[in-house]
């Protein structure tokens, strides 16, 4: 099955790099994040003159100010984001007949998933490490915010922090994957991912501190996979202080939700493809599209 995915792989990445508009799009959105939302949203300005400065740092989970809290929580922002184009590819591959000529071939279904899995997962981290970089390199700039990290990073914390990134990649890609197999139409696929992704990112604490919100919304951000993985990175590069459990437990609950989001899409895209994702396509897909 190696050799087979891995042919579909270097297709998708074919695909990807023939598409310069697509690649510098995908790629500047999270710079502009920094550039404009992260630099004039800058809630440390609020705190009055003369507050001191471990009221603002504990407010913000150990960040040194607003934009060093605010560019980690990009770093999930952007994979997400990227993660919602990754069902489109499955669609358009349904309604141009090339899913129908792979799938007469050899090749397992379970290969096709896999496949896509591997090479969309991969794509999602490129933006989220785009942030960190230029987030660092903005710290040199002066008059401008930039990202400040802790001193005491270490290997163990930069090992959670790319666990973290991955994970997270892996659970939204899944997910998104799975509303691609499951749907017909890309105008029905946006639809969805639309009203699921908004949600899904403001009921975090990527971008607002948990304390400023009401106490049912912190409820929701405890169990928010994004939250999850910003939490561990947050750990990761400002320290631990105010957090109610250790970086490994929140990386498993976020494994435990990348799980349940890798089995959903297996499920979905079995039933998807043993139709041989016909144009009518299966009960489930045809229920969704409508």
């Amino acid at each position: 099955m190696a050799v087979p995915a891995f042919s579909l792989i270097y297709r998708e990445y074919l695909r990807w790099i023939r598409a310069p508009t697509w690649v510098i799009s995908g790629l500047m959105s999270p710079i502009l994040y920094l550039l404009l939302f992260g630099q004039a949203f800058d809630l440390g300005r609020l705190i009055p003159p003369g507050t001191p400065a471990n009221v603002l740092s504990n407010a913000l989970s150990g960040a040194p100010n607003y934009f060093s809290y605010f560019a980690v929580g990009m770093v999930a922002f952007a994979s997400v984001t990227a993660a919602m184009f990754s069902g489109a590819g499955i669609i358009f591959d349904k309604q141009l007949g090339i899913l129908q000529r792979i799938l007469s071939t050899p090749i397992s279904r379970r290969a096709v998933f896999l496949s896509e899995l591997t090479f969309r997962g991969m794509l999602t981290l490129i933006p989220a490490f785009l942030v960190v970089g230029f987030a660092l390199l903005l710290a040199h700039v002066p008059g401008v915010a930039g990202l400040t990290v802790s001193s005491t990073v270490s290997v163990l914390g930069a090992a959670q922090f790319l666990a973290a990134a991955i994970v997270l990649s892996v659970a939204f890609t899944a997910l998104f994957l799975s509303f691609g197999f499951a749907v017909q139409r890309v105008e029905s696929y946006f639809g969805v991912v639309t009203i699921l992704q908004l949600p899904i990112l403001l009921t975090s604490n990527a971008m607002y501190p948990v304390s400023i919100m009401p106490a049912w919304l912190q409820y929701l951000v405890g169990f928010n996979p994004i939250s999850l993985a910003v939490n561990v990175m947050r750990m990761s590069l400002f320290g631990t202080h105010g957090y109610a459990y250790p970086a490994g437990i929140y990386l498993l609950g976020l494994l435990a939700w990348a799980g349940l989001f890798v089995t959903l899409a297996l499920v979905l895209a079995s039933r998807a493809l043993r139709s041989d994702v016909s144009p009518k396509g299966s009960a489930l897909s045809q229920a969704i599209a409508e």
